[in-house]
C-alpha cells in the first residue's frame, strides 16, 4: 500500500469544485487509458458506485469504488466538503479522499489524499506506486479544476 497526498488552490467556489470532483465521469477523462462507469442510478451520496477501467480494449484492470462519505460544502466563508470512496476491488485496494474549504481571500483549497494498494505488486514498490499516484492524480485534479467557461 502506499499514500499519498495532492493539495491545490483554484479561484473557483466551493460549489463548483464540489460539482467538478463528484463528476465520476469526468475523472476517467483526465486518466490517461481509462474511462470511468457510473453503477447507481440518480444524483452521487452515500452508496455511489462506480468503476474506473484502465487499459486497452479487453486488457485492463477495474478499480470499483464506493462512496462511503458525503459532506458537500455548506455556503459563506469557512464552507468546506469532504467525500471518502472506498475501492472495492480484487486487484486495487485503498480509498481515496478529497477535501475542500473556502479560504477568505475566496479561493478554495482541495486536498487529493489517496492510500492505493494494488494485488501482486510487492510492498517493496510502494513508493514507486505512491509517486505514479501523485502524479497521475496531480495532473487530473489539474485539469478537474481548470478554468472553463460555461
Amino acid at each position: 500500500m502506499s499514500l499519498f497526498r495532492i493539495s491545490r488552490t483554484t479561484p473557483l467556489p466551493p460549489a463548483e469544485v464540489w460539482r467538478r470532483l463528484t463528476d465520476w465521469p469526468a475523472h476517467g477523462a483526465q486518466v490517461p487509458l481509462t474511462r470511468t462507469r457510473v453503477l447507481t442510478p440518480g444524483p452521487s451520496g452515500p452508496g455511489t458506485r462506480f468503476t474506473a477501467r484502465t487499459g486497452i480494449g479487453p486488457v485492463g484492470i477495474d478499480d470499483p469504488m464506493e462512496v462511503v462519505r458525503w459532506e458537500p460544502p455548506g455556503e459563506g466563508p469557512g464552507a468546506s466538503g469532504i467525500c471518502r470512496l472506498e475501492k472495492r476491488g480484487r486487484v486495487v485496494t485503498g480509498w481515496a479522499e478529497f477535501e475542500l474549504r473556502a479560504e477568505p481571500d475566496g479561493s478554495t483549497r482541495v486536498w487529493w489524499t489517496e492510500r492505493i494498494g494494488v494485488r501482486g505488486v510487492p510492498r517493496v514498490a510502494g513508493p514507486l506506486l505512491g509517486g505514479a499516484g501523485k502524479l497521475v492524480f496531480g495532473r487530473a485534479l489539474d485539469k478537474l479544476l481548470a478554468h472553463r467557461p460555461r
